[in-house]
């Protein structure tokens, strides 16, 4: 009997040919054992790490212990509502809009892109110190903006790329993110027009804790910048200082972000990011309360939610 190896041909007896075939198939045999064997190993190393990896306990409060209108406590690991009270109504987010403008601004231009600060970048409500003639780049713009929450940054750099373009792409992001009570008019969250009681931009708690979510994960530099205790941002041959407006919840352990809004129809509404643990951020949402009541509401939220998981 002959067997062909490679080129090379053999003539074995068949005495031999059988047991050159029953070796073959014994490692055949082997070398799939193996391979099943890692399989069912590595699956098995799966659910056990499935397993260790404990989810975050729910929680209730106090009636009466937080003043918002709405608020939420999003695992955004998870994808889990740890908290809710009224998380579906719409209400006016203020400059929480923020978020998703810096978002959308930055899937149309490159963060290294200059802008001129013009005198039409001005005339949004609030006098952040932008100066006309100054040239940012637009990642400084945007951080500079997201810290301080300045309405002449976040104009400025939305009208780099076309207002309205921001303006559409913002609600097409909101649509794809599945923000079901969530509209934008404008890039900064101002309100349109208070007497008529119009907002600039509408939105659920829980719409909030999924754009927040969302923007962490693509932007976590940015909304990490919001919670230093002061950056200094180069602007030409100068130094800008911005002074983050979430400064008094700065001292919770584990922030990793924050976005402040207030304004006459929004009442006070605050969005931080902060990790239960290592590599588990959450998110707590809180909108229509007060100037100070949103920060004293967020730590509430925050510290029920860590006691919750020690029970």
């Amino acid at each position: 009997m002959n067997i062909k190896l490679g080129t090379r041909e053999i003539n074995l007896g068949h005495a031999q040919a059988r047991l050159a075939l029953e070796s073959s198939f014994t490692l055949l045999s082997l070398f799939s054992l193996m391979i099943a064997g890692a399989y069912f190993k590595t699956q098995e190393n799966h659910h056990v790490l499935a397993a260790s990896v404990a989810l975050a306990s729910t929680f209730s409060v106090e009636p009466g212990s937080i003043e918002a209108r709405s608020a939420i406590i999003y695992d955004a690991r998870d994808g889990r509502v740890l908290y809710q009270k009224n998380a579906d109504e719409s209400w006016p987010l203020a400059s929480l809009t923020k978020l998703m403008s810096a978002e959308a601004i930055l899937s149309l231009k490159a963060p290294d892109a200059s802008i001129e600060i013009t005198q039409d970048d001005l005339k949004p409500d609030g006098d952040s110190g932008l100066v006309v003639g100054d040239v940012w780049s637009l990642k400084n713009l945007l951080t500079f903006g997201l810290i301080v929450s300045s309405n002449d940054a976040m104009a400025a750099a939305a009208a780099s790329a076309g207002t309205a373009s921001i303006i559409n792409k913002m609600n097409e992001t909101a649509t794809e993110l599945g923000l079901k009570h969530t509209s934008f008019s404008n890039p900064t969250g101002l309100d349109v027009d208070v007497d008529a009681q119009e907002a600039g931009a509408y939105g659920s708690a829980r719409d909030v804790s999924l754009l927040a979510a969302d923007f962490l994960k693509k932007y976590p530099e940015f909304f990490g910048a919001t919670v230093a205790s002061k950056t200094d941002i180069p602007v030409g041959g100068k130094m800008v200082e911005a002074v983050p407006t979430a400064l008094p919840i700065l001292d919770i352990p584990g922030l990793i972000g924050a976005k402040t809004g207030y304004t006459d129809l929004a009442g006070g509404n605050l969005v931080a990011a902060f990790d239960l643990e290592i590599g588990h951020p959450v998110i707590a949402v809180v909108l229509g309360s007060s100037i100070d009541g949103r920060f004293k509401d967020v730590r509430t939220l925050i510290e029920a939610t860590r006691a919750a998981q020690e029970k």
